[in-house]
């Protein structure tokens, strides 16, 4: 270990990686604590995407509110929107 050039050079700049600093690295499950892979939320690919990114336009007013509400807010008007279509049609929203 003693025998690595070290990352910063005398000018205080990150050298250029090489390919051989890069065959050393390795993977982030491998060397951060569990704590912070937790808190990451490293999780797999999805199997099956369950919702479609589109782009809406909404009321400013609405889109604030939601996110005032904390972090989740996509995911809880998403379910606003589902409890409306239990009482109402698309077609004719009245």
């Amino acid at each position: 270990m003693a025998n690595r050039k070290p990352l910063i050079k005398a000018d205080g700049e990150v050298r250029e990686l090489s390919a051989e600093d890069m065959a050393k690295f390795k993977p982030a499950a491998e060397v951060l604590p569990l704590s912070l892979r937790k808190k990451l939320g490293v999780r797999g690919p999805q199997k099956m995407p369950t919702k479609e990114r589109i782009t809406i336009r909404l009321s400013r007013e609405v889109v604030e509110q939601f996110r005032e509400s904390g972090e989740g807010w996509q995911t809880r008007m998403d379910t606003a929107l589902r409890e409306w279509l239990k009482n109402h049609s698309p077609r004719n929203p009245t």
